[in-house]
């Protein structure tokens, strides 16, 4: 998933020497040896895996190559390949998923042009050796890259790790709204050491925004970003930096090892739907309008009907013997179904493996005071009305298996927002109304990033954006991260 606080790079130059951001610089470059050493590992081992699947332990016979002379000139060839599509850019390095679109174009575009060239030459290299080469390398090379970003994402978690240091520029309004922003992904890489705002807001006494400590005014942005050891300045809105200030800014930071950065009033929009464009000297953000039928929409519910009738078939000996032990558990029926409402405002009952007692609903008036979340929904960690099987099923997320029969149906999605209750909806305002224009899910953004521990304005922010952005790679991505999710049960209570 992209951050929520789209960032607009302007490149500055970077000279050696004791500049700003020095130790982020030092800390960046280890990064990018580590991977180059990583890929180079990977490629070693998938040109080796090619060599030996297609020859053996015995050299190949009846062939003029010499394969000792092309294994390392192929390796070396797919670094350069990696070097020019720009995979070690700091830029897409540690977060989004443009580092894997480039590696991925990398490996492709050099088999294609090695295949070609080998055509046009009339070159003898075997097929199948650079096919095992390049399949394996490529899945490598993706497997290593998240290996490495998600031990960076752990670092930057524990205030460790290569991260950015920034200056956020604005007025303060904007300024705390994006320190929220950045924050609330520490992962990404942006962490805020100093603000500065207009001149008419200072104080004659050092100021803080929150605990983000105010380091000098719009005159000085500059001196107060090599003051505070700033290797970024990201400028958010403020009336008083005008289109002419910014580029004067924009001047004054080069040649400093400083990059800016600015952060539209515009957030949660994805990368695929933003184009900027040059307008009279203007670069001017088009975005897209979320599609919410189509093509793409035919082929989401082709593939959910699909994976969801394939599911139910290898799940029914796992359905079964759940099923038989909630019975001997407790008494009531296996599955419970509850009225939930879907697209367009439509009720559906939703199928789930019971994980309560009977009388669960009548119950809940008397444990009201003890819900644990904000928002609309009832939550509490330690419900007496769920069984002991029942805390069994929720822990690992079995409850909700009997869902795929509701995909089956068509009534949900296997990635979506999450199903909300009549009575949510009956509350909901203009803005969280739009969660109703997508089928619900079995899972969501919302499960993979935290589930019952987020907020209620997380979770609806989160299905939100689900709502504006969602694409079949995305719930590709989705549906792979909710195993990690189940397994490490997090949030599940």
């Amino acid at each position: 998933m992209t951050s929520a606080t789209l960032l607009t790079p302007a490149r500055t130059s970077r000279p050696g020497g004791d500049r700003p951001g020095a130790t982020t610089r030092a800390a960046e470059r280890a990064y990018i040896r580590v991977l180059v050493v990583l890929d180079t590992a990977v490629l070693a081992v998938a040109i080796l895996a090619g060599y030996l699947a297609r020859f053996g332990d015995e050299p190949p016979t009846g062939s003029e190559i010499p394969y000792v002379v092309v294994a390392p000139v192929l390796l070396l060839v797919w670094l350069v390949s990696l070097r020019a599509m720009r995979c070690y850019d700091d830029q897409v390095l540690g977060y989004g998923a443009d580092e894997y679109r480039r590696v991925s174009a990398a490996s492709l575009r050099l088999a294609g042009g090695i295949a070609i060239a080998g055509y046009i030459a009339d070159v003898g290299v075997s097929r199948g050796f650079l096919a095992i080469s390049f399949a394996v390398g490529t899945i490598g090379l993706e497997v290593a890259r998240f290996a490495a970003r998600k031990r960076l994402h752990r670092a930057r978690d524990r205030g460790a790790g290569w991260s950015r240091k920034v200056l956020v520029v604005g007025d303060t309004a904007h300024v705390l709204e994006l320190v929220h922003t950045l924050r609330r992904e520490p992962y990404a890489g942006y962490q805020v050491v100093g603000a500065c705002i207009p001149d008419a807001l200072l104080a004659p006494v050092p100021q803080r925004l929150g605990d983000v400590p105010v380091v000098g005014s719009f005159r000085g942005i500059p001196e107060a970003a090599t003051a505070i050891g700033a290797d970024t300045v990201a400028v958010t809105a403020s009336g008083e930096l005008t289109a002419t200030r910014l580029r004067r800014l924009g001047w004054q930071l080069e040649g400093t090892g400083v990059d800016l950065v600015v952060a539209p009033a515009l957030t949660d929009v994805a990368g695929p739907r933003i184009h900027t464009r040059p307008v009279a000297g203007l670069p001017l953000i088009h975005v897209e309008a979320p599609e919410f039928r189509g093509a793409r929409k035919l082929v989401k519910g082709f593939v959910d009907r699909s994976l969801s009738l394939i599911a139910l078939l290898l799940l029914s000996p796992l359905l079964g013997v759940l099923a038989l032990a909630i019975k001997l558990d407790s008494r009531g029926p296996v599955l419970f179904r509850q009225t939930r409402v879907g697209q367009g405002g439509e009720e559906f009952g939703v199928f789930k493996f019971r994980t309560m007692v009977v009388n669960a609903d009548a119950l809940l008036a008397e444990l009201a005071a003890r819900n644990e979340t904000d928002g609309l929904m009832f939550k509490m960690r330690d419900d007496p009305r769920v069984t002991r099987t029942g805390r069994l099923l929720r822990r690992w997320s079995l409850d909700e298996l009997p869902q795929l029969a509701n995909v089956l149906l068509g009534h949900m999605s296997l990635v979506g927002p999450r199903p909300p209750l009549p009575s949510e909806v009956a509350r909901y305002d203009g803005d969280v109304a739009r969660r109703l224009l997508v089928k619900p899910g079995m899972t969501g953004l919302w499960q993979v990033s935290g589930r019952s521990d987020l907020s209620w304005e997380d979770g609806i922010r989160l299905d939100l954006y689900y709502v504006e952005n969602w694409s079949l790679a995305a719930d590709l991505t989705i549906l792979w991260k909710t195993f990690g999710a189940v397994l490490g049960s997090r949030g599940a209570y």
